[in-house]
């Protein structure tokens, strides 16, 4: 289902990531709060695509058949 330019699973996950940026910034926020605004935002993003890929990789290894 397409809705507005983006499918619902599209939106849903640009929700989901908003999520975990906002949980990574109430965790990490004081201590990288001595950097500018453009560098929180930037490492916030990294630590949230980080994350995401390392749970793709897990989720892919858990799904395959074991020996």
């Amino acid at each position: 289902m397409i809705l507005g330019g983006q499918s619902l699973k599209q939106k849903v996950a640009v929700k989901n990531r908003k999520e975990l940026e906002n949980k990574m910034v109430s965790v990490f926020g004081i201590k990288i709060k001595r950097f500018s605004t453009d560098l929180q935002r930037i490492l916030i993003d990294d630590m949230v695509t980080a994350f995401e890929n390392r749970l793709n990789v897990l989720n892919r290894a858990n799904e395959k058949p074991r020996n």
